[in-house]
């Protein structure tokens, strides 16, 4: 709770900044706030350890919660790092959009510690509500408010499905509280509304995750946001999503049923195989990511059918993934902010031009490939593993198949890079994009030579 208690204070801090002018400390305060809050969620060291025990009842901190918490944080400093730069021409507004981002923060935070439903309930929406003002915030872009249009009627629909399914739950056990719903559900007796109201509640994050058959939204999103929107959808709040949908079965189910795992094993292989096809046609980078995303969802999905053991694994497979995805953004941002769009044709070149920064996206797009000696190719690797053990072989060899595909559309733009003549000249390069690409793709390849730092978070 400290953690939480700590984010929304600085939250509103962010807010005051503008009142007494104090935009220029802005962005170097946060980041400072972040990494003050980072060291209370890995226990460096704590304001009051008491009061986590008193909101027991409705926070859980523990090394899952402790472990996620701590990579939402770092993917905030990031993209609060970048954010001073890509909002440069939109002084007036640059706390609101730090602010944001910070209350983003909480309600991710919420997501993964929640030891109640309406606290799980409050996380979502707060983390929600962000997104779609962020997604719709260039009022005067006909993609942007197409974008925050279509995000906010398909969010609330999942989240009005969430609350449905989570009163059907209240209204099978009686609680909203996770531990006497889990002991409730181990025994017999429960109506039959109990498993429905699960199963909306999963149907309600599969479209958060973008998962398909729920996938259809984010495409378009994705691509009439503003590139540090997409940023944060794309990273932070699809890890938070699936992070999020791990506990909610692990905490009120003891085990799932054949049936359940099946329908989570096509989802799985729906996801990876739209995305990986579909990405494949795309020629705007921020479409091709959101695909990737797609893809990327349905391998997370793998850790649900290992539910009592893949939680080190899925935390360590969303950590690969998210800093792969902030090392790219940083370079896809970099490019673009001066173009009409996000063509694979603006990179062409960059390989020349810009040498340290193609390096990092050619690094991060082989990250998420699953490629050695990067940590997306060790996250996979364990991935797999749990999953055979699980029973699952068939699902594992489509997964390898889809790698395979994901290499054509992700060396599509690597040969951008290096094998075009570039269309314009070399462009200076504010350092903090330097800064951001290149910690996010140094850890990277850390947690790849280093997995047990990682996964003993969980420990």
């Amino acid at each position: 709770m400290q953690v939480l208690i700590t984010i929304v204070s600085l939250g509103v801090f962010c807010l005051l900044a503008e009142i007494f002018n104090l935009r220029k400390l802005l962005v170097p305060v946060t980041v400072i706030g972040l990494l003050a809050i980072l060291g209370i969620s890995l226990n460096l060291w704590a304001i009051d350890p008491s009061i986590d025990e008193k909101y027991a009842s409705m926070i859980a901190v523990d090394s899952f919660s402790n472990a996620f918490s701590s990579l939402f944080i770092l993917l905030t400093i990031f993209l609060v790092a970048l954010s001073g730069d890509f909002y440069k021409d939109h002084q007036t507004k640059i706390s609101d959009f730090i602010a944001i981002k910070v209350f983003l923060l909480a309600g991710a935070v919420a997501m993964v510690s929640f030891a109640n439903l309406s606290m799980f309930f409050l996380g979502i929406e707060v983390l929600s509500i962000a997104l779609y003002v962020l997604a719709a915030s260039r009022r005067l872009d006909v993609k942007s408010n197409e974008a925050g249009m279509k995000y906010f009627l398909m969010g609330s629909f999942a989240s009005g499905i969430i609350l449905f399914g989570i009163c059907l739950i209240y209204g099978a056990t009686g609680y909203f509280n996770l531990a006497e719903i889990k002991d409730l559900s181990s025994g017999l007796g429960l109506p039959i509304w109990f498993p429905i109201g699960i199963t909306l509640m999963i149907i309600g994050m599969l479209f958060k995750i973008a998962a398909a058959p729920f996938h259809f939204w984010a495409p378009d999103v994705y691509e009439g946001s503003p590139s540090m929107t997409t940023a944060t959808m794309s990273t932070l709040a699809k890890v938070v999503a699936m992070a999020a949908l791990y506990k909610i079965l692990s905490s009120m189910t003891s085990s799932l049923t054949p049936t359940f795992e099946m329908v989570i094993v096509v989802v799985s292989i729906l996801s990876m195989t739209i995305g990986n096809i579909m990405a494949l046609r795309q020629d705007n980078v921020k479409r091709m990511l959101a695909f990737s995303g797609i893809s990327h969802a349905g391998f997370m999905l793998m850790a649900v059918l290992s539910l009592s053991t893949a939680a080190s694994t899925l935390f360590y497979y969303t950590a690969a993934y998210a800093l792969a995805g902030i090392a790219s953004f940083a370079v896809i941002i970099y490019v673009t902010r001066n173009k009409d769009n996000e063509a694979t044709a603006n990179f062409n070149g960059l390989g020349k031009t810009n040498p340290l920064m193609a390096a990092v996206l050619t690094a991060s797009l082989l990250s998420m490939a699953g490629i050695p000696i990067f940590s997306g190719f060790f996250a996979k690797f364990m991935l797999f593993s749990d999953t055979i053990k699980s029973g699952y072989l068939f699902l594992v060899i489509v997964g390898v198949i889809n790698s395979i595909i994901s290499v054509g559309y992700y060396f599509k733009l690597i040969l951008a890079m290096y094998t075009k003549e570039a269309t314009e000249d070399k462009q200076p390069v504010p350092f903090v994009y330097y800064f951001v690409a290149v910690v996010a793709i140094v850890l990277n390849i850390a947690m790849g030579i280093y997995p047990s730092f990682v996964t003993n978070l969980l420990n």
